[in-house]
């Protein structure tokens, strides 16, 4: 599939900007803008000769711009991209893991500006981060959930559509408030709950990460992502990760009555409802 836009600005050079830009570099005409003078120069002596600290560069003539900086960060970065030049008319996406705080606080300077406003989300996330970590393909087969809750019109829904299954995405369209309490479910919480683990086998005896087999490393590999971001995003979604939080204490505890009680016909009910739902996972 070919990409349908042709001079596409990337704001941001962590893991999702940067593997982005590796995948579109053969493809449109990219310019990838990171904000620290030395960062720009390493990107530069990896091959990604198009990588630029200029605001005005990086957004002249663009037909996409893609928002690949924390959601908390964007409106302040917009706003700069505005004043630099970015084109009316361009298509604005972001990369953000979540979708309300966008459309409320990006959508109505954009369509001031003539601008539209479309959410991306591709799940193609790591415990690594940063341009080190970028690569390629680390979209393919990814989900990539979508957002129009702020009304771009369906030719430009289908172009951006069409964008992130040429990088490899699997795509899906959601209501920003659905997609909040879908990624709390399925991301936020299993961060939470990796987190909570690490706590619970390592903190305890300092030998145990020594001695533990996959089975620890599996479940508290997504706790090793970067504090500062991850604190941000649970924050930014506090509501409904509360909520899947809430839920969770609730099922633990029903892992301690049976415990407490020494029932094994429960504790393997539950167990065994447990395995037919991670069975479901393709």
């Amino acid at each position: 599939m070919s990409q349908p836009f042709q001079k596409i600005g990337i704001l941001g050079g962590g893991l999702l900007g940067g593997s982005a830009a590796l995948a579109l570099r053969a493809k449109a005409d990219v310019r990838l803008w990171i904000r620290r003078p030395e960062a720009v120069d390493a990107a530069q002596l990896s091959g990604l000769d198009f990588a630029t600290g200029d605001l005005k560069e990086a957004v002249a003539d663009t037909d996409l711009l893609i928002l690949a900086v924390p959601v908390g960060a964007m409106p302040a970065l917009l706003s700069a991209a505005m004043a630099a030049g970015l084109p009316k008319a361009c298509l604005v996406t972001d990369v953000g893991s979540v979708k309300a705080a966008p459309h409320r606080d990006l959508a109505p300077a954009l369509a001031q500006n003539g601008n539209p406003f479309i959410g991306s989300h591709p799940m193609a996330g790591s415990e690594r981060n940063g341009l080190a970590a970028a690569r390629s393909d680390l979209f393919q087969n990814a989900a990539c959930l979508l957002t129009n809750d702020s009304g771009a019109p369906p030719d430009l829904c289908t172009a951006l559509e069409d964008f992130w299954k040429a990088l490899g995405c699997r795509t899906k369209w959601l209501g920003a408030a659905e997609h909040d309490r879908l990624v709390a479910r399925i991301s936020h919480l299993p961060h939470v709950t990796a987190a909570a683990t690490a706590f619970g086998a390592l903190s305890a005896d300092t030998a145990s990460g020594i001695l533990s087999g996959g089975g620890l490393r599996d479940t508290t590999r997504v706790a090793g992502g970067n504090p500062e971001m991850w604190a941000e995003i649970l924050l930014e979604n506090r509501d409904e990760v509360a909520r899947s939080v809430r839920e969770t204490i609730a099922k633990l505890d029903e892992f301690l009555v049976a415990l407490d009680g020494a029932n094994q016909e429960e504790l393997r009910s539950l167990l065994a409802e447990a395995k037919t739902l991670r069975d479901t996972l393709p």
